[in-house]
C-alpha cells in the first residue's frame, strides 16, 4: 500500500462509500503478506516513498516468484530483486512481463518516469556487476541514469574526458575496487553530492574490498559518503532519493 492508496481508503469511508469496519480489515491486512516462508513488507512504501525489495541471494527461485508475485500484487511499482541466480532471472522473464536484467540485479514491471539525474562510475569494467546494480537500483527508485565506465585512476585523462556527465549529475556513485582512489579525484574536480563503493575486485593485499573501503573512508576529498563493499544496491538507493529531491 502506497499513500495513494492509503488516501483513497480514507476518502471513501469520509464520503460514506466504504464502511469504516471493511477499512479496517484493509488495513489490518495490509502491512505484510505472510506467505509460507516469507513476510512481505506491504507497507514499506507507505513508510519511506520507496517499495520493498527483494534480495534474492540463499532465497530459491521458487521463494523469489512468490515474494514477487505477492509485491507486484500489492501494487503497481515496479520490484527490484538484487542478487538473482540466473535460474530465478529466467523464472522472472518467463513469468512476467516487462523484466529488466542488469547482471545480478532484475526490475519487475514498468520503471517509474524519472526525477533528477545519478550518474554511475566505475572505474574499470571488473566492477561493473556492482555498478551495474548501482544503476538499476536507482532507476527502479525513480531516477534517471548515466553510466559511465572504465573511468579509473589508471588512465585519467578518461576520467577528465566525461567531465560534462559528472556536472550533469545530482548525485554521483563512484564504483571502485583495487585502492579505491576513483571517489577521491572525482571528489576534487566537482562539489556534486557522492556516494562511493568500494568493491571486492582486486589482488590479495586487497582483502577483498577492505582496502578500498578504508581508502574511500580516509579519502582527502570531504564530502563523499561511503556505502559497504560491493552495496551497489544501497548506493543506488541514496543517490536516487539525493535525485529526486533536486527535481521535484
Amino acid at each position: 500500500m502506497d499513500r495513494e492508496q492509503a488516501a483513497a481508503l480514507l476518502t471513501a469511508v469520509a464520503d460514506g462509500s466504504l464502511d469504516p469496519a471493511d477499512a479496517l480489515d484493509r488495513l489490518a491486512t495490509a502491512p505484510y503478506d505472510a506467505l509460507a516462508h516469507s513476510l512481505v513488507d506491504l507497507h514499506r512504501e507507505l513508510r519511506t516513498g520507496d517499495p520493498e525489495v527483494v534480495y534474492g541471494a540463499g532465497k530459491t527461485t521458487s521463494q523469489v516468484l512468490d515474494v514477487v508475485e505477492a509485491l507486484r500484487a500489492a501494487g503497481d511499482r515496479a520490484v527490484l530483486i538484487t542478487r538473482a541466480s540466473p535460474e530465478a532471472a529466467v523464472a522472472l522473464r518467463a513469468a512476467h512481463d516487462d523484466v529488466t536484467v542488469e547482471g545480478t540485479t532484475v526490475a519487475v514491471g514498468a520503471l517509474p518516469r524519472p526525477s533528477g539525474v545519478v550518474a554511475v562510475l566505475a572505474a574499470g569494467t571488473s566492477d561493473g556487476p556492482v555498478a551495474a546494480e548501482a544503476a538499476l537500483t536507482a532507476r527502479v527508485f525513480g531516477a534517471e541514469v548515466e553510466r559511465v565506465d572504465d573511468v579509473g585512476v589508471a588512465g585519467l585523462h578518461r576520467l577528465l574526458a566525461a567531465r560534462p556527465a559528472l556536472d550533469r549529475a545530482d548525485c554521483l556513485v563512484v564504483v571502485a575496487g583495487m585502492e579505491g582512489a576513483l571517489p577521491s579525484v572525482v571528489g576534487g574536480l566537482v562539489g556534486t553530492p557522492m556516494v562511493a563503493v568500494p568493491t571486492s575486485v582486486g589482488y590479495g593485499a586487497s582483502f577483498g574490498g577492505l582496502a578500498a573501503l578504508l581508502a574511500m573512508l580516509n579519502a582527502c576529498s570531504p564530502g563523499i559518503a561511503v556505502v559497504n563493499i560491493d552495496n551497489g544496491f544501497g548506493a543506488g538507493v541514496f543517490a536516487a532519493r539525493v535525485a529526486r529531491r533536486r527535481d521535484p
